[in-house]
């Protein structure tokens, strides 16, 4: 990849706010957030729950269709409805592998859908090629999401994504509902897959150690904004410029009833 092609923006998300509900009800989940990722980077959303994180993330997979601003992926810009051609260039891996995962269904009727739905005529080999790419051998072919571990679940969601062979992955938390130690597997084959691959990863996620092993650069979120961009370098060196962030960083510390007792709400 030549150096031009690298600083090529693959996802461009400028001005998007989302709306849920009408009149007085309506909710701003997300206000006028701008950011660009590069062609096979990785750049992370952080923030508290309710911060908009993953309404961004669903505006971008087309599963939100109440918002404003522009979108584009791959210098394409994206409209209300999204086409074939869209979902086998990005795919998204959701927070919960097992809700995700049709429990009725094995793990081949799972990986063999979506090669279904693009009309593809090589499953089989996607098939096994998709189940060896995320660590699962034959054995777990035709097994169903409850005869599975969470993290084996997991990796079933991310030969799922794979297997129409995406240029971007949306990564909707996706070690939160796993236990710490396979949590370390999934991050490591994430980051093996990027690598490989050359995939250009959005993640979500409110655990500031995930975004400093697996991303780039990261925007944090607060009520809806985005209220500062950095580096993983700069979030390394406890270099955050905005208040909130360094609050941020100060819990991801561990508990402190002092510090506790001084955190600020943001709004």
């Amino acid at each position: 990849m030549n150096a031009r092609a690298a600083r090529a923006a693959m996802i461009e998300v400028d001005r998007l706010s989302v709306t849920f509900g009408r009149g007085r009800a309506a909710l701003e989940a997300v206000r006028e957030v701008s950011f660009r990722v590069e062609a096979g980077a990785a750049f992370g959303l952080v923030g508290e729950s309710g911060a908009g994180k993953t309404s961004v993330l669903r505006a971008l997979a087309g599963l939100v269709a109440d918002w404003r601003g522009r979108m584009a992926v791959a210098a394409t810009t994206l409209d209300r409805r999204r086409d074939r051609a869209f979902y086998k260039l990005v795919q998204m891996v959701f927070q919960d592998p097992y809700g995700s995962l049709h429990p009725r269904h094995t793990v081949d009727r799972i990986l063999a859908e979506p090669v279904a739905i693009h009309r593809l005529d090589d499953a089989e080999e996607r098939i096994r090629w998709a189940l060896d790419t995320v660590g699962l051998g034959p054995a777990f072919r035709f097994r169903y999401p409850h005869q599975l571990s969470g993290g084996q679940r997991q990796r079933v969601a991310i030969g799922r994504a794979l297997i129409l062979e995406p240029r971007v992955l949306l990564l909707d938390e996706p070690t939160s509902s796993l236990d710490v130690s396979v949590q370390a597997e999934i991050l490591n084959l994430l980051t093996r897959l990027r690598a490989e691959r050359g995939l250009t990863y959005l993640l979500v996620t409110h655990n500031l150690a995930v975004v400093a092993h697996m991303c780039d650069r990261l925007a944090v979120m607060n009520a809806g904004r985005v209220v500062e961009e950095l580096t993983v370098d700069e979030l390394r060196a406890r270099r955050p410029r905005h208040p909130y962030t360094r609050q941020l960083l100060q819990a991801s510390l561990g508990y402190d009833r002092e510090v506790a007792a001084q955190l600020e709400t943001f709004d």
